[in-house]
């Protein structure tokens, strides 16, 4: 079966994965004329407390196209999330493969947050501010020293081994120093790039404008939808221009632009999307924006991209498993 499907999974897609061409093709996939169709709103379904929600993506330029699908059942004897990529094949019109979407969705979060990072902070070394330690500050991390050099990192996170362990690494694998803190405040104090990769216990937000710097570039994705904190609207106040993987559903969706909207605070005016800052339209309005935001709640342009860049190194190191199966095809 030439055409059976194939699976990638968590550990080969780790494998694979380089930095640079992650983000270089998530540049260029958003640089591109947006096209709506192509890239819809996710949609969940939900009932009795089980949740499906899907993700889909057809990228201009892309051999493959697809959806990420994830899905919990709290009820069942062992609860959790499992995300799967499927991959059509636009040369045969085919399902060509099946990706594990953990560690990718890790992996594809960090790459567009340094796709944005790479325009919005100035050339040169950052000091970088991080709060959270767990896997999406982890990847972030790696993501941005591919595209500026990390000349001081400070970390603050509610554990003392999980900060200090992620100090540590950080030190030993980027070649940068850094520092493990309680306080959220310190962490921030000084730095010219912030990360914010962790809501809080409470749903309470856990950086504040008046910790930031006259100048600096803020990573804010923690927050994807309405019943979660993470920055608070201080920072949205703060923020001279805001930049959004997705306009519609970071404003609408997200618990901190909606609080920020309660708070009264417009930031209308100030809001772009990713497009806009790749494509070079908001280049001007760099030079005259001091504090930079980019808030992020993910999409499926983001898992197909990076899915399929993936997919072909997979393919290139003789990591994929063939499936024994077939699909019948309705002509």
């Amino acid at each position: 079966m030439s055409d059976a499907p194939f699976f990638v999974s968590s550990q080969a897609a780790t494998q694979v994965f380089a930095w640079p061409e992650a983000i270089a093709a998530l540049a260029q996939a958003y640089a591109a004329p947006p096209n709506p169709a192509a890239t819809p709103p996710r949609t969940v379904a939900h009932d009795d407390g089980a949740w499906l929600r899907t993700l889909p993506a057809l990228p201009s330029g892309g051999r493959y196209f697809g959806a990420k699908l994830m899905a919990m059942a709290p009820a069942s004897a062992q609860p959790g999330v499992e995300y799967v990529i499927v991959l059509w094949d636009r040369e045969t019109s085919r399902i060509a493969a099946f990706v594990d979407g953990h560690e990718v969705t890790a992996l594809r979060t960090a790459a567009t947050s340094a796709a944005a990072l790479d325009r919005l902070a100035p050339p040169g070394p950052i000091r970088l501010g991080v709060l959270g330690s767990g896997l999406e500050a982890t990847m972030h991390v790696r993501a941005f020293s591919a595209v500026r050099p990390i000349e001081r990192l400070v970390v603050s996170s509610p554990t003392p081994a999980r900060r200090e362990a992620f100090a540590e690494t950080a030190a030993r694998d980027l070649g940068c120093a850094a520092e493990a803190v309680a306080d959220g405040a310190a962490a921030v104090r000084g730095a010219s790039v912030v990360l914010a990769a962790a809501r809080s216990r409470g749903e309470q937000p856990i950086l504040h404008g008046d910790w930031l710097a006259p100048e600096v570039a803020v990573v804010s994705i923690g927050s994807t939808i309405p019943a979660q904190r993470e920055i608070g609207a201080s920072v949205v106040a703060a923020s001279d221009l805001i930049v959004c993987d997705t306009v519609e559903e970071v404003v609408e969706q997200t618990g901190d632009m909606l609080e920020a909207a309660r708070a009264g605070i417009d930031f209308a005016g100030r809001t772009f999307s990713l497009h806009d800052l790749l494509a070079g339209a908001l280049d001007e309005r760099l030079a005259h924006a001091p504090r930079r935001l980019f808030k992020s709640v993910g999409g499926g342009l983001q898992d197909v991209v990076v899915a399929e860049v993936i997919v072909r190194r997979a393919l290139e190191a003789g990591l994929t498993t063939p499936l024994p199966i077939g699909f019948d095809t309705k002509e």
